[in-house]
């Protein structure tokens, strides 16, 4: 944040010099005030294109929000896109904290809203929801908005376990659906999301690790350069849980080594922002990996 400076006193001449000064602060207001949603759309996709730096992630951010004032005067397609867009950045946003923070979850409640509110441009599911969430959710085609709902809403139930297995069947409802949209979206994260959701949900509410493991290696063969795969698989079959999705202990050391070994050795490649966490995971998954096995 820049410091404001003590303006000196007023000399002859210098009333002029400050009336041009305003004058030109209020036609850059202006000038910003004027920007289309088309130009912040525009800012928000080439910082959204190197997220990978905190302060291009908040600017995309900021860009994609300048739109929201008006968002209803853009046709659907646009509107989805913005709102899909700002979801998608609020579930990244926390990749950049130590994590459980209360800022995180704020964050996580925000993209939920800014997903739900994407799914609801379909009127269908508008008129569904209420009453039948799993029926609304099968009208819906937009594998984004499915995917970056669920990812925020899924990561919101962590932060209070007990209530939030009443809501694990409609994240699960949006995984799946967005499996059904597109199986491909996103590095295969439908998949991927399945798969630890069924390795770590107790039996009793739908949980089983074999569908679980079915997904993850769904996921490794439909984007294999997609890291965070690798790691996920990791995660979540080379390490048991307990019923409140609490790491127990170590399944297979040897398989959570090799798999980590993969990404770590892997190039960046054509995922620049989760390719660069799914190393930054893996290296903190190794490290927990030799504390529990040293």
């Amino acid at each position: 944040m820049s410091k404001t400076s003590r303006l000196p006193q007023q000399q002859p001449g210098v009333c002029f010099l400050a009336i041009a000064v305003l004058a030109a602060i209020l036609a850059v207001v202006a000038t910003a005030d004027e920007t289309s949603p088309a130009d912040w759309i525009e800012r928000g996709n080439a910082a959204f294109a190197v997220r990978h730096v905190f302060e291009k992630m908040l600017e995309a951010i900021d860009a994609y929000q300048a739109v929201l004032p008006n968002l209803e005067s853009e046709p659907l397609e646009v509107q989805a896109f913005v709102l899909n867009r700002l979801a998608q950045l609020h579930y990244e946003l926390t990749t950049f904290s130590p994590g459980d923070t209360p800022e995180d979850e704020e964050a996580f409640r925000k993209g939920k809203e800014y997903g739900l509110r994407s799914v609801r441009l379909n009127p269908a599911f508008a008129a569904l929801e209420e009453n039948d969430f799993e029926e609304a959710v099968a009208t819906v085609n937009d594998p984004a908005a499915l995917l970056w709902t669920a990812d925020n809403w899924g990561a919101l139930l962590d932060y209070n376990p007990i209530s939030g297995l009443l809501y694990l069947g409609r994240v699960r409802a949006l995984y799946e659906r967005c499996l059904a949209a597109d199986e491909d979206y996103w590095g295969a994260s439908a998949h991927n999301a399945l798969g630890a959701m069924f390795i770590v949900t107790p039996a009793a509410f739908g949980g089983d690790e074999e569908e679980g493991r079915v997904h993850l290696e769904a996921a490794l063969s439909l984007a294999p350069t997609y890291l965070l795969n690798y790691v996920v698989y990791a995660q979540y079959w080379g390490f048991t849980y307990d019923l409140f999705g609490n790491v127990t202990g170590v399944r297979d050391a040897a398989f959570v080594e090799e798999r980590l070994r993969i990404v770590l050795d892997a190039p960046i490649g054509e995922w620049p922002f989760w390719n660069r966490e799914a190393k930054r995971e893996a290296e903190a998954l190794l490290a927990d990996l030799r504390e529990r096995t040293e």
